[in-house]
Formats: C-alpha cells, sequence, structure tokens
C-alpha cells in the first residue's frame, strides 16, 4: 500500500506538470493566435459593413485564461483517473485466477491454512497489496489463530468495508476539481462583468464592441466550465462504479473459492 500511494502521488504530479506544460503549449500555439485572427477579421469586416452579422468560433470560445485553468484541470482528473481505472482493472483480473486451488469437496481445517497461504506470499509485492489477495490472505491467518468462520467472515467483510471507504477517500482529489472548474468558470464570469461595466460609458457614447467582448468572456468561461465539469463527473461516476464492482467481486470470490470449504474442526 505504501509503494502505491508514493508512486500515485508522484504520478500526480507529473500528470499535473504534463497537462500545464501541453495545454499552455497549444494555447499559446494555436488557440489564441487562432482566435485573434477571427476577431480581427470579424472587426474589419463589422467596420466594412453596417449590417454585418459576426460568428462565433471555437477558438475564441476557449481563448481566455480561466478556460485554460480549467482543460489543464479536466486532464489532470482524467489523468488521475486513469491511473486508478487502471489499478481497478488489474486487481479485478486477479480475480480471474485461481490464486488458492482447493479442490471440490475438499475440507479445511485451521492447520491447513498455512499451506493455503504459500501460493499468495509467491505473489508479487504489487500483487500482494491487491484487494483479493490481501482479503484471503487475512481470512486465511484469521481462520488459523481462531478456527472460527465467524470470525473469517468478518475479517472478509471488514478488509471490503475498509477498502471501500478508501477508495472512496482516494477521489476526494477528483471531487475537489470537479468542484473548482465551475468556480473558475464563475471567476471568468465576474471578470468579464467587471470588464462590461467598466466600459458602459463607451456603450452610451454607441461604442459597444468593448461591452460585448467582455460578456463574451463572462459567458464563455461559464460555458465551458460547465461542459467540462459535466465530463469529469461523467467519468468519476464510472470509475466509482467499477470500484464498487470490485469490493463486490472480491466478496464473492472469498465466499467461492475459501469460505465454503471452511469447517469447524
Amino acid at each position: 500500500m505504501h509503494w502505491f500511494t508514493r508512486n500515485e502521488f508522484l504520478f500526480q504530479l507529473a500528470s499535473l506538470l504534463i497537462a500545464v506544460i501541453l495545454v499552455h503549449g497549444v494555447y499559446v500555439g494555436l488557440v489564441r493566435p487562432n482566435a485573434d485572427a477571427h476577431l480581427a477579421a470579424q472587426a474589419a469586416l463589422q467596420a466594412a459593413s453596417g449590417d454585418f452579422t459576426p460568428t462565433r468560433s471555437l477558438y475564441v470560445v476557449i481563448r481566455d485564461y480561466e478556460q485554460e485553468a480549467c482543460f489543464i484541470l479536466l486532464l489532470w482528473a482524467l489523468a488521475i483517473m486513469g491511473f486508478k481505472l487502471k489499478r481497478n482493472l488489474a486487481e479485478r483480473a486477479l480475480t480471474q485466477k485461481g490464486l488458492i486451488a482447493i479442490p471440490e469437496g475438499t475440507s479445511v481445517l485451521p492447520s491447513d491454512a498455512r499451506a493455503y497461504s504459500r501460493p499468495l506470499e509467491a505473489l508479487p509485492e504489487e500483487q500482494q497489496d491487491y484487494l483479493v489477495a490481501r482479503t484471503l490472505a487475512a481470512a486465511l491467518q484469521r481462520y488459523a489463530t481462531t478456527a472460527s468462520i465467524p470470525a473469517v467472515a468478518d475479517t472478509v467483510r471488514e478488509q471490503c468495508e475498509t477498502e471501500a471507504d478508501r477508495l472512496d477517500s482516494e477521489l476526494s482529489m477528483v471531487r475537489y476539481i470537479a468542484w473548482a472548474i465551475p468556480s473558475i468558470g464563475f471567476i471568468g464570469t465576474v471578470r468579464g462583468i467587471g470588464d462590461a461595466l467598466g466600459q458602459a460609458y463607451k456603450a452610451v457614447e454607441g461604442d459597444i464592441s468593448g461591452v460585448t467582448v467582455s460578456l463574451g468572456v463572462a459567458f464563455n468561461s461559464t460555458f465551458v466550465a460547465l461542459v467540462l465539469s459535466i465530463v469529469i463527473m461523467f467519468c468519476l461516476h464510472q470509475l466509482q462504479h467499477s470500484q464498487e464492482r470490485l469490493v463486490l467481486e472480491c466478496q464473492r470470490y472469498t465466499d467461492k473459492n475459501l469460505l465454503r470449504f471452511l469447517v469447524t474442526p
């Protein structure tokens, strides 16, 4: 567990740095130059024709700093969830393997627990930390010391409940990002409205271009932030569903491959 926690922390730091570099590079090299060119072309066409109807561009919608920050957080959250999903799939794949081989009709006594624990101890260190391996090892150890089937069942349930709580708590960073993205969008809204109010005197004089641009910043930032938050929440719910299935599969695996063979001496 310590190995996984340390590597996950380093992965989160590296993924945040990569997201910042990648998104900022795209904005500097592609988004903002195209947005500025589009706005300049629209301004020239509007000056040449009084009845000109401006068109919207995706580059203009996402050009501001708030949208850039939202995309950085989106990539970071997706990287974190991808890391957790990869481990989740690896743990679920382990439940498809015969970690302990107990022939049908065999009765397992407390004195046999040590022998059935050896295949678990032979697993690679990373796989020994997986939920199903930890649960089986804890169940066999409890059976060897107590010779009580109800105590073993309680151990399995406690292991799975603790793992479910841990998996849920580890998603706190993703939940924070899902909350932060709309908040950043609202910051852009406040900034845009503030800029528009600051140029109200120009609108009174007949020049509304500055006000419309500032209001565009306000509405675009909120629009982009809400769309990205919907994407993150969808992915988050899918990951939570996969983690819940892992815990349930671990319980079923333990019941099918160990608990039903135990007998009271």
